[in-house]
């Protein structure tokens, strides 16, 4: 398929516009990160707790805000969790950076949450457990305790099984919040199994969904090794270019995907989205797609440059890229459009994650033909030549040609 026929655009006289374009999207994303402190790392890199809290109604974040600063944790940051799917998930992240070492500290910070939000909320009934916040194993040995359905030595497996009935239709149906005990006789609970469930437990107006606690040290090893899996990425890349074409093919490559990473790390900062590990994943993902990319229109270069003998290296680049252009459309579109529906419907878990797919893959794409294939051309016009030299070895299948 062929959105574009005999096509004869001139993007390498635009190439000034795409280094200024270029150039003020890196100046604006430094700025943000220095004006910023610095990236916004998540736990995985800085260490620390994350407990995602999911509310019967509107979560109150002023708030909990004003009850996590009274129990001395007002560096805690609170996110709201919404999406395009389900904009009404009554969720938040609870953020705390950790600064102690060992396990003590971190199941400090994990207690000190806990605490702080059954004082702003209420800590429910005394006696009493909250039934949002237990497992089928608590519901099933009060049930078995009390027998209410007089089942005798036969109790255990029975309620066992009731239990987690129950218990999955809090989590699967309700979400994880019930806020009448008597809503649960559409698990299968009998009036009598309702009985003693009110008499042990009461419906809290939170419940605590998932909690996730990450070292300082083992942070920062991770964000070191981050920063290393990138780099030998980017360096195996530049050798197999080199070897490919060469090493000035395989700089301009290595160059146009720094400039990618560098742009989509302005971003997270602008906007304000964590780095974690599933980002990194997302920029090794980008990375190489950018790559792919940037290699098609180079091997276009290279058999162009068999076939248009005489014409100046600047036209057979535009020719290069101009046929490879619908191939790009249908590729990056496709695949754009996958991570958007990812970005818009995803979920908070995967925001971050997806954000740096969808600015990845239009940045990516870009600079295949706006940043790579220019710094050629104008590596060759450096040097003073009209057509380019294009390297080769075994793989290439061809000699070095100057104009």
């Amino acid at each position: 398929m062929e959105f574009f026929k005999q096509q004869n655009l001139d993007w390498m006289s635009k190439a000034k516009y795409f280094f200024g374009l270029s150039l003020t999207l890196l100046l604006v994303g430094v700025v943000s990160i220095i004006a910023k402190g610095g990236l916004y790392y998540g736990i995985d890199f800085k260490g620390g707790t994350v407990v995602n809290v999911r509310f019967a109604g509107p979560p109150p974040i002023d708030m909990l805000r004003a009850g996590l600063a009274n129990q001395g944790l007002g560096n805690s940051t609170i996110v709201p969790v919404s999406d395009i799917a389900n904009p009404n998930t009554n969720e938040v992240l609870i953020n705390l950076e950790e600064k102690g070492q060992g396990a003590e500290a971190l199941d400090a910070g994990k207690t000190a949450i806990l605490n702080a939000l059954h004082a702003t909320l209420g800590s429910g009934e005394a006696g009493k457990q909250d039934f949002n916040s237990v497992g089928a194993n608590e519901v099933s040995t009060v049930l078995t305790r009390k027998d209410p359905l007089g089942l005798g030595t036969a109790a255990g497996d029975r309620y066992n099984q009731l239990s987690r009935q129950i218990v999955a239709y809090r989590d699967k149906d309700r979400r994880g919040i019930v806020t009448n005990l008597n809503d649960l006789s559409a698990a299968g609970a009998t009036p009598p199994v309702l009985a003693v469930l009110r008499d042990a437990f009461y419906a809290g107006s939170f419940a605590i969904i998932n909690v996730e606690i990450v070292g300082p040290k083992v942070g920062s090893e991770l964000r070191l090794q981050a920063i290393y899996v990138t780099l030998y990425a980017l360096a195996g890349m530049l050798v197999y270019i080199a070897f490919r074409f060469e090493w000035v093919y395989g700089a301009a490559a290595v160059l146009a995907v720094f400039h990618d990473v560098l742009i989509t790390l302005g971003l997270f900062s602008i906007f304000h989205f964590e780095i974690s590990l599933t980002v990194i994943a997302a920029l090794l993902t980008l990375v190489g797609y950018s790559m792919n990319d940037t290699i098609v229109i180079f091997d276009r270069i290279r058999e162009n440059l068999r076939l248009m003998r005489r014409e100046p290296f600047d036209a057979i680049v535009n020719r290069s890229i101009n046929q490879t252009l619908s191939r790009t459309i249908l590729t990056s579109g496709l695949t754009f459009l996958t991570v958007l529906v990812l970005f818009l419907m995803g979920g908070q878990v995967l925001r971050a994650f997806s954000f740096a797919l969808v600015v990845g893959i239009m940045v990516g794409t870009y600079s295949s033909f706006g940043i790579a294939a220019p710094l050629v051309v104008a590596w060759n016009h450096w040097r003073g030549q009209e057509a380019g030299v294009l390297a080769t070895g075994t793989a290439a299948g061809n000699k070095a040609r100057k104009g």
